[in-house]
This record gives structure tokens, C-alpha cells and sequence, in this order.
């Protein structure tokens, strides 16, 4: 249960970030009402994060965590915000999953 809590911590993370974007392509009250959805995913994001550390360890659970928002983030960048691919870019990110993936399997 706390590693699927952990996976939709990372998942708010990818939104807070995503929140972060669009508040920089907008302005006035939109971009206020971005700024908000960004504080709602960050305080959820934390508290998701809190409560599978209760259980999981705290290395593992925050790279974990990192990772599931770092490669979100980049997704949403290339798809939402149009964002450059190359293949660098792609290979490292495929890296980063695989390592993610390596966590799980590995920790007990």
C-alpha cells in the first residue's frame, strides 16, 4: 500500500511542477489559480511522501519519489510544453526508470 502511496506522491509532484509551468505561460488571476493548484499538489505530494517513509526506507522511498517527478516533469515538458527531444535526453530518462524500477525490486 505505501508504494502506491509513494507512487501518487510522485505523480503530484509531476503536478506541482506542471502547475509551476503554466503559471509562467499565464498572467493576472490565471496565473494565481495556477500558483494555488501548485500549493495543493505540493502539500499533497509531501504528505503522501510522508506517510509511505513510515513504512519504507527513507533513501529508497525519496529516490523513488525524485525520480517518479523528475521523469514525469520531463514528459510533460516534451508533450505539454513542447519541450526539445533527443536522444540523450530519451536514454537518460530511460535510464532513470530502469533505476527506479531497480529500487523497487530491490528494497523489501
Amino acid at each position: 500500500m505505501n508504494w502506491i502511496l509513494l507512487i501518487i506522491a510522485g505523480l503530484f509532484e509531476v503536478t506541482f511542477a506542471f502547475c509551476l509551468g503554466k503559471a509562467k505561460e499565464t498572467s493576472g488571476h490565471e496565473m494565481y489559480w495556477w500558483y494555488a493548484g501548485f500549493l495543493v499538489a505540493l502539500f499533497m505530494s509531501m504528505a503522501l511522501l510522508i506517510k509511505a517513509t513510515q513504512t519504507l526506507p527513507i533513501g529508497t522511498a525519496y529516490a523513488v519519489w525524485t525520480g517518479i517527478g523528475a521523469v514525469g516533469t520531463v514528459l510533460v515538458g516534451i508533450f505539454v510544453f513542447k519541450e526539445p527531444t533527443t536522444f540523450l535526453r530519451l536514454f537518460f530518462i530511460t535510464t532513470l526508470i530502469i533505476s527506479i524500477i531497480g529500487l523497487k525490486v530491490v528494497s523489501h
